[in-house]
């Protein structure tokens, strides 16, 4: 059983920047797709950013060229470096991983059919 552990949520203000992590429990990293999500009230759920097993990257539309993921295998944690915040970047900010998923839309399918994990989230205000 794979744990996820979100942190570095917080309130800020527009144009701040925020570092997020995500601790897992085990050494997952060189064989799970790893990325994260977030979730706003009254939208849907968004695909923020993935990073496979070598370190290949992708951005939704929305944060590309603001945020930047990457992961520290030794240490077992996944870093989401959030700059030039936005009103609309505020949500519940959510880690996931799965072993057989090859991007952010897979990734979220095999969670949801019971072949990956996610964290419980951790939470980011932006104020204009």
């Amino acid at each position: 059983q794979v744990q996820l552990v979100e942190s570095g949520g917080d309130s800020v203000q527009a144009g701040e920047s925020l570092r997020l992590s995500c601790a897992a429990s085990g050494t997952i990293f060189s064989t799970y797709y790893m990325g994260w999500f977030r979730q706003a009230p009254g939208k849907e759920r968004e695909g923020v950013a993935g990073i496979d097993t070598d370190g290949d990257t992708r951005y939704g539309d929305s944060v590309r060229g603001r945020f930047t993921i990457n992961k520290d295998d030794a240490k077992n944690t996944l870093y989401l470096q959030m700059n030039r915040l936005k009103p609309e970047d505020t949500g519940t900010y959510i880690c996931a991983a799965a072993e057989k998923a090859w991007g952010l839309g897979t990734l979220w399918a095999l969670i949801n059919s019971g072949a990956g994990y996610r964290g419980q989230g951790t939470q980011v205000t932006v104020s204009s």
